[in-house]
C-alpha cells in the first residue's frame, strides 16, 4: 500500500508539471514583442504584439546599463508559471477567478509591498520592483500587468489624475485591482470622487481601459519625472514629448511636459500644454499654478494673478501658491497685498523658513531693511542653511552700510550653495567697495565661470582690473559686458578709459562718444586728453 500511495502522489506531481507546467507555453509566447530591442521598435508593433514587461524593461536597461533584462523578463516567466501550477492545483481556469491566486502569491507569501510615497525615482522599474519588493501604484501595476499577459488575462492599465490601477475585464466580468492596496478592489466611484476625475470630457483617457502603448506612455510620463530627478533634463524631455505623442489626452504628460519647457525657457511652449492640461483637467489645481509661473516669467502679471487665485480657489492649503502670489504682487508693488499672503501662509505652517525669508524679501523690495533683517534671522533659527536667507541678510546688511557683516553672510550663503552667481557677484562688490580689489576679482571670475552671460558682472571685473592697472584684462572684460548688453554706457565709458591708457586713442574716443550719447557720466577731461592726444 505504500509503494502505490507513493506511486499515485508522483504521478499527481508529475501529471501537474505535465500539463500546466514549463511544457505549456506562456500566454505571451512567440510575439514580436519579446524580441524587439529600442522602444522605437516596440511603438512600431500592433498592439496586439507589444509585450508589455519587455518594453519597461528595455527602459530599464537604458536607465542602469548593469540591468540585464532578459534576467527579470526569465524571472516574471517563472513567477507566471508557479502562479498558473497553483490554478491547475486548484482546477481554476486563467479567468476573474486567477486574480485572488495572484494576490495572494504576490502580495502574502512574495511580500510586494507599497512604498510610502514616489519620492526615489529607481522605485518606477519594474526590474527595481522585483529585485526589493517594492514600488508604487504605476510600477506595482505594470508587475501585476506583465504576470497578466503571460497568462492571458484580460487585464488593463487605468489612469486617474496621480493614480494607476489595474482592471479585470473579460466582457462579462469587470472589477477593479488596486495593486498599492494588496489586490484589494474598489469600484468606479471610488476612483473618481478620491481623484477628482474629469466627468466632462469625452476624449478623456481617464477610467477607460488602457492599450499596452497607452500603458507605456503613461509609464514614460514617470519616467521622465524620473529623469529630471536625477539632473538628466534632455533625457526627461524626450520621455515625455514622447508621452505625450502616446497619450495626447493625459492632462499630467501635458503639464510635466510643460514644466520641462518652463526649466528651460521655452515659455510659449509651456503656456501651450498647461493650457491644453487645464482643457483636460480645469480642477488641477497644480496646473493653475504653473501656468502662474509662466505668466509670470512674461511679465504677464495680472494674468499670473488670475491663475494663483484659481489654484487656491481650488486648494486653499496649497502653500507655494500663496508665495507666489504674493511675488506676482510685489512685481505690481502691491506690497500689503503680498504681505497678506504670506502670513496667510505662515498661519497655515508657521515653521516653515521659506515663508520668512520671502517675508524678509518683500520688506528688503519696500527698502524696510530692519523688518527684513528681522525676518530673515527668523528663517535662519528655523532652518540654519537656508542659502537664501543668508544671501537676503547679506544683502541688507550691504544697504545699510555693515559690509562685514555683509561679507559674512554671502560667504555663509555660498558655503551651501556654492554655485550662487548673485552671491559670488555681490561678494565681489563688497571686496571692490573696502578696496580690496584682488579678492573683488577673485569672486567676480567664479561667478563668471557660473553666469557668463551677466554683462554687469563683466563691467565689475572690468573695473576691478583697471584700479589694479591691468588695463589690457579690463579692457577685455568691458568689451564682453558691451557684447552683452550694447548699450551699457558705463562700460563705453571704462573701455574707453581702458583704451587711453593703452594708448589706443581712437577707439578711446568712439567709446566714450558712445558713453556720452547712452547718458552714461562721463570725465570731460579724460575726453579732452584724448583728443589732445588724436
Amino acid at each position: 500500500m505504500k509503494k502505490v500511495f507513493v506511486l499515485v502522489i508522483a504521478v499527481l506531481a508529475f501529471g501537474g508539471g505535465d500539463s500546466f507546467g514549463r511544457n505549456e507555453p506562456l500566454a505571451n509566447e512567440g510575439k514580436d514583442g519579446l524580441y524587439v530591442k529600442s522602444i522605437d521598435q516596440v511603438l512600431r508593433l500592433n498592439e496586439n504584439e507589444v509585450d508589455l514587461a519587455t518594453a519597461v524593461m528595455i527602459i530599464s536597461e537604458q536607465w542602469n546599463q548593469n540591468v540585464y533584462g532578459q534576467r527579470y523578463l526569465s524571472s516574471l516567466d517563472d513567477m507566471a508559471f508557479e502562479i498558473r501550477r497553483r490554478l491547475e492545483a486548484k482546477n481554476l481556469q486563467a479567468n476573474y477567478r486567477a486574480i485572488s491566486v495572484i494576490n495572494e502569491y504576490l502580495f502574502d507569501e512574495s511580500g510586494f509591498k507599497s512604498v510610502k510615497d514616489a519620492a526615489d525615482p529607481k522605485d518606477l522599474f519594474l526590474h527595481s520592483v522585483l529585485d526589493t519588493k517594492r514600488g508604487y501604484c504605476l510600477s506595482l501595476s505594470v508587475l501585476y500587468l506583465s504576470l497578466g499577459e503571460r497568462l492571458g488575462l484580460p487585464l488593463y492599465g487605468v489612469v486617474v489624475p496621480e493614480h494607476f490601477f489595474v482592471r479585470y475585464d473579460d466582457g462579462g466580468v469587470r472589477f477593479n485591482i488596486e495593486t498599492t492596496g494588496k489586490g484589494g478592489s474598489a469600484d468606479d466611484e471610488h476612483y473618481i470622487k478620491k481623484f477628482g476625475v474629469p466627468t466632462d470630457n469625452g476624449d478623456s483617457i481617464y477610467m477607460i481601459n488602457l492599450s499596452k502603448k497607452q500603458t507605456l506612455g503613461c509609464f514614460l510620463n514617470n519616467l521622465g519625472n524620473s529623469y529630471n530627478d536625477v539632473g538628466e533634463p534632455d533625457a526627461a524631455l524626450r520621455a515625455l514629448e514622447r508621452a505625450v505623442d502616446l497619450n495626447p489626452s493625459l492632462a499630467e504628460s501635458l503639464t510635466n511636459l510643460g514644466n520641462m519647457y518652463l526649466n528651460q525657457g521655452y515659455i510659449a511652449d509651456a503656456i501651450y500644454q498647461y493650457q491644453a492640461a487645464l482643457k483636460i483637467n480645469p480642477a488641477d489645481a497644480k496646473t493653475h499654478n504653473n501656468l502662474g509661473n509662466a505668466y509670470l516669467r512674461r511679465d504677464w502679471v495680472n494674468d499670473a494673478i488670475a491663475e494663483y487665485t484659481q489654484a487656491l480657489k481650488l486648494d486653499a492649503n496649497f502653500i507655494e501658491v500663496y508665495k507666489n502670489l504674493a511675488s506676482a504682487y510685489c512685481k505690481k508693488k502691491m506690497y500689503e497685498l503680498a504681505i497678506m499672503q504670506l502670513e496667510h501662509a505662515i498661519g497655515m505652517e508657521p515653521k516653515n523658513a521659506s515663508l520668512y525669508s520671502q517675508f524678509g524679501d518683500v520688506y528688503s523690495q519696500m527698502k524696510d531693511y530692519q523688518r527684513a533683517i528681522t525676518h530673515y534671522k527668523k528663517a535662519l533659527k528655523i532652518e540654519r542653511d537656508l542659502a537664501k536667507a543668508h544671501y537676503g541678510l547679506a544683502v541688507c546688511y550691504g544697504k545699510t552700510g555693515q559690509v562685514d557683516d555683509e561679507i559674512r553672510s554671502y560667504k555663509k550663503a555660498l558655503s551651501i550653495k556654492p554655485d550662487m552667481a548673485a552671491a559670488l557677484a555681490n561678494l565681489g562688490n563688497a571686496y571692490f567697495s573696502k578696496k580690496e580689489y584682488d579678492t573683488a576679482i577673485e569672486h567676480y571670475t567664479k561667478a563668471i565661470q557660473i553666469k557668463a552671460d551677466d554683462g554687469a558682472i563683466h563691467y565689475n571685473l572690468g573695473a576691478a582690473y583697471s584700479n589694479t592697472e591691468q588695463y589690457e584684462e579690463a579692457a577685455a572684460e568691458y568689451k564682453e559686458a558691451i557684447d552683452i548688453e550694447p548699450d551699457m554706457g558705463d562700460a563705453h565709458n571704462g573701455l574707453a578709459f581702458a583704451y587711453y591708457k593703452l594708448e589706443q586713442y581712437k577707439p578711446a574716443r568712439k567709446h566714450i562718444k558712445r558713453a556720452k550719447e547712452l547718458g552714461a557720466e562721463i570725465n570731460e577731461d579724460l575726453l579732452a586728453a584724448i583728443e589732445k592726444k588724436l
